[in-house]
């Protein structure tokens, strides 16, 4: 006959906390990867990093909302592309990303908090 008690501890492992180093280079692919892929990073930055530390929270948190915004400005300027105004407003939003994206790594790469600008936090 064996033994039918449960076991005393849960079989999934606790959510270990990130180091500093790593929350810091997690930060700034996830702004950089903005650049490349839009949302894409910071969304799965953000499902994946958002119990692993604090630092690495807010910086997933402001990407992907930042992120978010710029897609809409795309969508509006795919509208607005029927004139001539939708093309200039897609370029902006282009250098925008670009400029504002890697601010915020470098931000993240020196441990500084950074919050973007032209931005609607969707995620609180």
């Amino acid at each position: 006959m064996s033994d039918s008690t449960p076991p005393t501890s849960s079989p999934y492992e606790p959510i270990q906390p990130m180091s500093p180093s790593d929350e810091k280079l997690w930060s700034t692919l996830i702004h950089v990867g903005g650049i490349f892929f839009a949302f894409i990073p910071a969304l799965i930055g953000y499902l994946v990093f958002k119990d692993r530390g604090p630092f690495v929270r807010a910086h997933t948190r402001t990407a992907l909302n930042f992120q978010i915004t710029m897609a809409i400005g795309y969508f509006l300027g795919v509208v607005l592309s029927v004139a001539f105004i939708g093309l200039l407003l897609i370029l902006a939003v282009a250098v925008v990303v670009v400029i504002f994206s890697i601010v915020a790594a470098i931000a993240a790469n020196n441990g500084q908090a950074y919050k973007y600008p032209l931005t609607f936090e969707f995620i609180k």
